[in-house]
């Protein structure tokens, strides 16, 4: 598993947890839904000020969603 996939797996077992859909992270994390989903399937590759949105809507520090990336 590549970079994107790990990043991927990171967010959408976060988000899960969180117990939050794609949606309510997206206006957490004031990004569209589309990028959500975009990044879960490692679609996109996030810049780091949307890591870091992303750690901030779901509450976490941005090495959560880093974990295990080579």
């Amino acid at each position: 598993m590549g970079p994107s996939e790990r990043f991927a797996a990171n967010l959408r077992k976060t988000r899960k947890e969180a117990g939050l859909s794609q949606e309510t992270l997206a206006r957490a994390a004031n990004l569209h839904r589309t990028e959500i989903s975009l990044l879960e399937r490692a679609e996109r590759e996030p810049r780091l000020s949307t890591i870091v949105r992303l750690a901030n809507g779901l509450g976490v520090p941005a090495a959560v969603l880093l974990d295990d990336l080579p």
